[in-house]
């Protein structure tokens, strides 16, 4: 092991200045290298400065002890990269906060440094400090807790020990220096005072900040100084860096930044004499700000990709689906070695430079690195560097509309007509309209330029829609609706390929448009990557539902929920439209969604309210599912089907403050999860509850206990409530009272019933529901005789007649029932067939009647057809199915031709 610590201090002695000079100064910490003692040489390096007279002189003797352990340890393999970049991090932060308590001290004899702040930002924030690195703090200070002499304003008191803390570490001395300090990056640098208070710094970022001041807080960290105020002034300002719904005007901005990296570099393209390591093409420069704009693009929806370090922020893209794993790899592996090449370069003479030198001073940098000689180092660094730049060119990449840019003499009516709209003129007219005054969203200078900016591929895109002239009237309806629609024009602007989802929304789906026109911000939940995959599993979706901010009120949790089922719903609606999925797994995911809504809902809501009533001990609140719910398929319409019951003593009382019996209790608990489902808040409503199918109806109580449930299903529950309660599913509630509940569920249904009974309560219901629910149109495959309907009973009929197949999920009821020989094998795709026509139906004919033509396009390729005519032909086919079913099984025909 010895040998490879000899041979790098050989490698340090022969190629760098600096590290030669620093260990003859340094022969004690030189024996350690040596003997491979690489803990214990970092120890003496802490300790270099002890002893020493002034704050200044210790600081930069233990500068330099680190700078040669560190380099030494590096080259001979026992530092690895992280390990050498978070030590030199961790001394910033010491050296920052001796010399803050120092400069206090020395005005304010035995005063803690209470009250001023340094932020880390950058590569110190990041904890990745490089070999002879500048650090770019930000000082703030409070003033009521600044320590100061009673003649001092806090302002000036601060001012005095910013500029004695920068000349403390920064000044060069005989003793060397310590680390240039940067203050470029404080709010209004080129005005502002060194150091600013909390409170002025707030409001800068709350008001008038830019986007690369964000960028720039996503490496922050409070590092020195009173680190606890600093990071409540991080938590305070957490909603300007992680913008929960993203201001698409910021992505212009990023999009500059971006593109000024390469603008603004003048040297050699690829590596070469020149090529600066830093900001080159395919440099780190590029790394850091490849991860950082997407963290700023998806970080205020997605909490795992809050990051410092870039090969975190890397592997949580990847994590996340918004960059290829491959890509994450790639970069992270480039962004390694480019910084390892940047510390041997630094190495020579403890320079902060970035770019690569030429002749000797070049092969120097190689062999401390191991290499025989720059031309094999720059043999190594072209191809990487090559792979760097091509990630890198894809994140600037913004291809423009797709009709081509106009001719500029070119008049809107000229255009409109060479798109093929009807009516140009007219149109034309009406378009320039907008900006009248009449449309609330256009009202603002601001808006009127995005609009103008987007318009031109805006035209294009409608003018591919089946009926341009109707989907240009539909865009007109969604920005009258719409309370503000500047950051609408600005998404589309910066993401062109959105324009085409949204004039599928805007011409198939009337629902979805109707929801859009409410809440433009809906958009955002297409800008990610993973925007057109189905949703993860329950517990996923729980989680991002629960991941609010600390210190959320229970309004703004609620609001939570809300965004994030908003958002997947209308996800989920774009895949259906543009046939991304089948709308059996839409189905499903729907279902999903509304599992965790409620499961967050409920949950937040009991923490909430045992605040005021406390808990009641051995009792606990379950929710049951049923119908479509229950059985795991929703439909972008359903409505929730729940019942609401309780464990435990109902004579108990709640243990809070204002303490409830326990039916009282879980009652009003009860009242309020349906009101944290049903109730609008500033982001809208999640869904309609329908509580009706609990016992005794809406006469009952909202909430009973789970014995008077089971005592009322065995004793008194009608033949259609047992039905019921085939689809039935608890969805929220301990394991154990689950397990309860559906052993009293299996009770009821698995009993001996009269078949002649059975059978005449199911025809004399069906018989109701068809005379006062009739079907609404020609593709109501729910209600037509024939459709899921008459299926439905149907299978809850056999499953209560011959106590089997007794599972809430319809298509796996059926295929049972089949297997026993109860059904036909056909009926299993009969039912495939009709729900994919529910769902997909519920979005592209909400009226159930014959849709457009582009939206009866959509549908047919929805239910796995070539044409319209097809899905009536098959919808036939499958009515019929059931109908023979249905003769066969009650003797009674089923009229099936409507």
């Amino acid at each position: 092991m010895t040998g490879e610590w000899q041979d790098a201090i050989a490698r340090a002695r022969a190629n760098a200045p600096f590290l030669a000079r620093a260990l003859d100064r340094q022969p004690e910490l030189e024996a350690l290298l040596r003997d491979g003692d690489d803990e214990a040489a970092l120890a003496w390096a802490r300790e270099a400065g002890a002893g020493a007279t002034t704050c200044e002189i210790a600081l930069r003797r233990e500068r330099l002890g680190l700078a040669a352990a560190l380099a030494v340890g590096d080259l001979a393999g026992a530092f690895p990269l992280e390990r050498v970049m978070a030590e030199l991090s961790d001394f910033a932060d010491r050296a920052l906060d001796r010399a803050i308590a120092a400069a206090i001290a020395r005005r304010v004899e035995g005063a803690a440094p209470a009250g001023f702040i340094a932020l880390a930002l950058g590569k110190h924030g990041a904890g990745e400090l490089n070999y002879s690195s500048d650090i770019d703090p930000i000082l703030l200070y409070d003033p009521e807790t600044l320590p100061r002499r009673a003649r001092d304003e806090p302002g000036e008191a601060a001012q005095r020990y910013a500029r004695e803390i920068v000349q403390m570490l920064s000044a060069n001395s005989a003793e060397g220096y310590v680390f240039r300090v940067d203050l470029r990056l404080r709010p209004a640098s080129e005005v502002s005072p060194l150091a600013i208070s909390c409170d002025a710094a707030l409001s800068h970022y709350e008001s008038s900040a830019l986007a690369w001041e964000r960028a720039a807080y996503i490496r922050a960290r409070a590092a020195a100084g009173d680190v606890g105020q600093g990071e409540d002034f991080l938590a305070a300002i957490r909603p300007f860096v992680w913008r929960r719904s993203l201001d698409f005007g910021a992505i212009e901005e990023i999009g500059r930044l971006t593109s000024r990296i390469r603008d603004r570099y003048s040297g050699p393209t690829e590596p070469a004499p020149g090529f600066n390591l830093k900001q080159g093409r395919g440099g780190i420069r590029e790394i850091e700000f490849f991860a950082q704009t997407h963290q700023l693009i998806h970080g205020g929806r997605d909490r795992s990709l809050r990051v410092r370090e870039t090969r975190a922020a890397l592997d949580a893209l990847a994590a996340a689906g918004l960059v290829a794993p491959e890509d994450a790899e790639l970069l992270g592996h480039s962004y390694d070695r480019l910084r390892v090449v940047e510390h041997r370069l630094q190495m020579l003479e403890d320079h902060q430079t970035h770019t690569l030198p030429d002749g000797e001073a070049l092969d120097r940098v190689a062999r401390l690195d191991g290499l025989a000689d720059g031309a094999a180092l720059l043999a190594e660094l072209t191809p990487l560097c090559a792979e760097v730049a091509a990630r890198f060119d894809r994140l600037l990449d913004r291809p423009g509309g797709s009709g081509g840019p106009p001719a500029e003499s070119e008049s809107l009516p000229a255009r409109l007509k060479r798109l093929g709209f009807e009516e140009p003129e007219a149109l034309a007219e009406r378009i320039a309209n907008w900006s009248d005054g009449h449309i609330r969203a256009l009202r603002s200078e601001a808006a009127r330029a995005s609009l103008d900016a987007l318009l031109p591929r805006l035209l294009d895109a409608l003018a591919e829609a089946p009926d341009p002239r109707r989907a240009l009237l539909l865009w007109e309806e969604l920005i009258t609706k719409a309370s503000s629609a500047i950051n609408l024009f600005r998404l589309l602007d910066a993401r062109p390929a959105l324009l085409d989802q949204l004039v599928g929304v805007l011409t198939l789906a009337p629902p979805l448009a109707e929801q859009l026109a409410r809440r433009p911000e809906l958009l955002d939940a297409l800008i990610d990557k993973s925007a057109l995959d189905l949703p993860g599993d329950v517990p996923a979706l729980a989680e991002r539902m629960a991941r609010g901010e600390a210190g959320d009120d229970y309004e703004r949790a609620l609001d939570r929920i809300r965004v994030v089922t908003g958002e997947t719903r209308f996800a989920l609606g774009v895949q259906l439209i543009q046939g991304e999925h089948d709308p059996l797994d839409i189905a499903a995911a729907l279902s999903r969604a509304a599992e965790a809504a409620l499961a967050i809902a409920a949950r937040t809501t009991q923490d909430d309210f045992a605040v005021k009533h406390g808990l009641v001990l051995g009792g606990e609140l379950l929710v049951l599912g049923l119908g479509r719910f229950g059985g795991g398929a929703l439909t972008h319409a359903s409505d929730l089907d729940i019942i609401y019951l309780f464990t435990g003593d109902h004579g108990a009382e709640s243990d809070g403050s204002r303490p409830l019996g326990a039916t009282l209790y879980f009652n009003r608990l009860a009242q309020r999860v349906s009101g944290a489902l049903s109730v609008p808040t500033a982001q809208g409503a999640l869904y309609e509850v329908d509580t009706r199918l609990r016992p005794q109806g809406a006469q009952g109580p909202l909430a009973v206990s789970l014995d008077s449930f089971a005592r009322y299903q065995r004793e008194d529950a009608w033949t259609w409530e047992h039905m019921a309660l085939t689809r039935a599913r608890p969805l929220f509630g301990s394991p154990e009272a689950r397990a309860a509940l559906e052993s009293a569920i299996a009770g009821v249904l698995l009993r001996p019933r009269d078949p002649e009974k059975l059978r005449a309560d199911v025809l004399r219901m069906r018989s109701e529901m068809a005379a006062n629910k009739p079907p609404r149109g020609p593709l109501d495959a729910k209600l037509l005789r024939g459709g899921l309907v008459d299926l439905e009973f149907l299978v809850h009929y056999l499953q209560l007649r011959d106590q089997a197949c007794i599972v809430p999920d319809l298509g796996q009821a059926i295929a049972c029932l089949a297997e026993r020989g109860s059904l036909p094998g056909e009926m299993a795709e009969a039912e495939r067939m009709m729900t994919r026509l529910l769902v997909a139906g519920r979005l592209l004919a909400p009226d159930l009647d014959q849709p457009t033509p582009a939206a009866g396009r959509a549908l047919a390729r929805a239910c796995r057809c070539e044409s319209i005519d097809e899905v009536l032909h098959r919808l036939g086919e499958a009515r019929q199915c059931v109908a023979a079913t249905w003769h066969e099984v009650f003797d009674e025909k089923l009229e099936t031709e409507q």
